[in-house]
């Protein structure tokens, strides 16, 4: 959805669609952000069917999220896959926890909501903010991980499991190395070797695995895009421009076939 309000009307109507469904719970972290900076509507069903009574019970849980919240969201799950971090479980660089606390109140100025807890707002926040942007580098990063996505699908052998990226901020260099699925030994040593050799430099290593690159294109599949737009966002806070909503990415017409299989199922 576009915007908060488009947000809160798509919610409200399978809320009261009658759909059959028994609703269990409404998580409203738009109107009480989470810690982490999540914001977005969470709605769980128990499923009630008479042509599906096996499914009865079962709890279904639909998420919306305004467009600027899924890039934030997005946002997170990139560097989650590229830094060995968890941040959506408030684990992880401390740093980088605050920094998109901060994005997300920033984020909910403009969408007049409430903001993250324990965050400041106006120029304290945008203070801040610039000063973990530039300490974590993060436009070079976020603009190095999905690029190192790319190049990965593009140019992989069949054969390659596992990549060693070796991203080095100072000269916007980005080293990919590949490794058989049988060569894991060899990718978990070569990966201690470059992050001894980088110790106390700017650079960063990670070890990923073409089954995680393959999740994270499958859950997010405009992330590339959407990383390019939250540095948009960024540099807008950060200039103290407006924050202007992304156009909606083209995609083909849509038939029957291609509702999720759910989904089908909650509507029938």
């Amino acid at each position: 959805m576009r915007t908060v309000s488009q947000v809160k009307e798509l919610a409200h109507w399978y809320q009261t669609a009658g759909l059959g469904h028994t609703i269990a719970r409404l998580d409203d972290y738009i109107r009480a952000p989470q810690p982490t900076g999540y914001r977005g509507m969470h709605l769980i069903f128990k499923y009630k069917s008479e042509k599906f009574p096996h499914y009865d019970n079962l709890q279904i849980e639909m998420q919306f999220r305004s467009q600027m919240q899924h890039i934030w969201a997005t946002a997170v799950e990139t560097v989650d896959t590229f830094s060995k971090q968890a941040l959506k479980s408030s684990m992880g660089s401390p740093e980088w926890q605050r920094f998109f606390a901060l994005m997300g109140s920033a984020i909910a100025e403009a969408e007049r909501s409430p903001l993250v807890p324990d965050t400041p707002r106006g120029p304290d926040l945008v203070k801040e903010l610039r000063e973990l942007a530039s300490t974590l580098d993060v436009r070079q990063r976020l603009s190095a991980f999905p690029a190192a996505v790319q190049i990965i699908e593009k140019d992989a052998k069949s054969s390659d499991h596992f990549f060693l990226l070796e991203l080095i901020p100072d000269t916007r260099e980005l080293d990919i190395q590949s490794f058989r699925k049988d060569e894991s030994e060899i990718a978990t040593a070569a990966f201690l070797e470059t992050e001894k050799r980088i110790e106390n430099t700017s650079s960063q290593a990670v070890l990923v695995s073409v089954n995680k690159v393959a999740w994270l294109r499958r859950a997010y599949p405009n992330y590339f895009l959407d990383s390019k737009n939250f540095l948009a966002l960024l540099k807008s806070v950060l200039d103290g421009s407006p924050m202007r909503v992304p156009p909606l990415p083209k995609s083909k017409k849509s038939g029957a076939d291609d509702v999720p299989p759910l989904l089908k199922m909650m509507l029938e």
